[in-house]
């Protein structure tokens, strides 16, 4: 009998097994909580969340925040800036009793979808309107167009694509909202012969490049620097250089790769997987359709795009999240229905159609944000930032800032929220700069950088949902990026060192 060559599980597997084994973790690692403040607009007051105690009520003073050693300025509360509790330096405490049983384990990936309804009916309806769309062969039509435009200098295509990715994470944090531009650019970089890696890559490394150097993203950069008690100037113009470099490395390492693929396409990483992505992706597109983009086509095609650009405003400047995201498509979907020339059966098909090629991607978003669960019920998590700050508080500088990096790296494992993980250590590790005389920005950098190190691998990112969406394995994924991120690693290991011991 011929032996079957084994297979990298599926992402589901992997996913189940993380969760296995964070729960065991909630047996070994203690449970812990740090002391929380927040600021209660309606009564003007902050509130202190004490494990097992009752809230306390404090002014909302400047005097208040010294007596707790948070050195940032009221106002940072007060004008909304800090909305999320923050940890309170010096008030970790242990707690008994939220070890994760094998009733949670099985619970959690329930809790999981229920948790993240919000980003899952985000996806459904982006997709659903993706279905719509390509019913009508405008798709096809668009990307034609593209394809003879760009014929010769296809690469030109990759680059104006990751410039706009980075800058969406540098800007504004661009991460979860990338998702609908996969299942949109994949079938236009396939017709123009780019290996199906190559798409995912140049959205996914755009985006962890622009959120890794984030020079104005107020979901990581801003409000890590106001939980420090500094202001986001300090460092920006280093940090835009970091991200002007650090994407020429990224965009050279793609424009290898893809040579090295048209040199020899068995090359390709994916190359197991190309013929069935290119049959997902482009069984709706024909070379020749016979349709004409008649002005009904270009509505759809202008609808379409648009709405991506009401989106971006509405997040990086009204406050938008996924609800009113998934409302905008949601409205914009009937739209495109009723120009679209189809019948009313045709066009619900279509959207039904497009939403149910993603359930996939829906369960494994459930099963990651399940990790997420299961470590904050276990309260691990405060726990892991306590021995943080004890292994580095009497380090020198140099050494400081390097493990202070490799920390956020271990953190974002744990804390994949930026914003979560800035409130909840910058109260606790910035204070230890001040002590080796250091600007608290080093600790910024090193949050900034560790944190965006493990966003091109983290199983409990966005990693897996992505590589559902386009079909290809984790171990492929780590075997295509794995040098580029050693090369990213080593170069912020030096220029933190170089920072902390030359200039700041």
């Amino acid at each position: 009998m011929k032996r079957k060559n084994w297979e990298f599980p599926t992402a589901y597997t992997v996913l189940f097994l993380i969760l296995i084994l964070v729960t065991v973790l909630t047996h070994i690692i203690p449970a812990g909580k740090y002391n929380r403040l927040s600021y209660q607009e309606n009564s003007k007051e902050f509130v202190i969340e004490s494990y097992g105690k009752d809230d306390e009520k404090l002014p909302a003073t400047q005097e208040t925040l010294d007596k707790l050693n948070i050195n940032i300025d009221v106002e940072k509360f007060t004008n909304g800036t800090i909305k999320k509790p923050m940890a309170i330096p010096n008030t970790y405490t242990k707690v008994s009793g939220q070890a994760q049983g094998v009733d949670d384990l099985i619970l959690a990936p329930i809790s999981g979808l229920a948790d993240s309804i919000d980003i899952i009916i985000f996806v459904l309806i982006l997709s659903g309107i993706v279905g719509i769309v390509n019913k009508t062969g405008t798709f096809s039509l668009a990307m034609k167009a593209i394809s003879q435009k760009t014929k010769g200098k296809e690469f030109l295509l990759v680059v104006i694509s990751f410039i706009f990715f980075a800058a969406g994470g540098t800007i504004f944090g661009a991460w979860e909202e990338t998702i609908p531009f996969y299942s949109i650019l994949i079938p236009l970089f396939l017709v123009n012969g780019f290996d199906p890696l190559v798409p995912m890559a140049t959205i996914f490394l755009g985006s962890a490049v622009g959120c890794m150097f984030s020079t104005v993203n107020p979901f990581s950069t801003i409000i890590a620097s106001n939980a420090a008690g500094i202001s986001f100037n300090e460092g920006l113009k280093f940090r835009f250089g970091a991200l002007v470099v650090f994407s020429i490395i990224a965009l050279t390492y793609l424009y290898r790769y893809i040579k090295k693929v048209k040199v020899n396409p068995e090359n390709s990483i994916a190359f197991e997987e190309k013929d069935e992505i290119n049959e997902r992706y482009l069984k709706d597109y024909q070379e020749e359709t016979g349709i004409k983009f008649n002005w009904s086509k270009k509505l759809i095609l202008f609808l379409f795009v648009v709405q991506f650009a009401i989106m971006i405003w509405g997040v990086a400047s009204q406050g938008w999240w996924f609800q009113e995201a998934a409302a905008l498509f949601f409205f914009v979907s009937i739209i495109i229905m009723l120009v679209s020339g189809l019948s009313e059966k045709e066009a619900v098909n279509a959207f039904i159609a497009g939403a149910s090629e993603v359930v996939g991607v829906a369960l494994i978003i459930g099963l990651a944000r399940a990790i997420n669960l299961v470590m904050e019920n276990g309260m691990i998590s405060d726990t892991l930032l306590f021995y943080s700050s004890n292994l580095v508080s009497e380090m020198g500088k140099g050494l400081f800032a390097v493990v202070l990096l490799f920390i956020f790296v271990f953190l974002g494992i744990f804390i994949p929220s930026t914003s979560g993980l800035a409130v909840l250590s910058m109260p606790i590790l910035a204070p230890l700069a001040d002590t080796l005389g250091l600007s608290r920005a080093i600790v910024v950098d090193a949050f900034s950088w560790g944190q965006g190190l493990i966003l091109f691998i983290a199983p409990t990112g966005l990693i897996f949902v992505v590589l559902q969406i386009v079909g290809i394995p984790y171990n492929k994924w780590l075997k295509f990026v794995m040098p580029l991120l050693i090369v990213i690693t080593i170069l912020t290991t030096i220029m933190i060192y170089i920072l902390s011991v030359f200039f700041r």
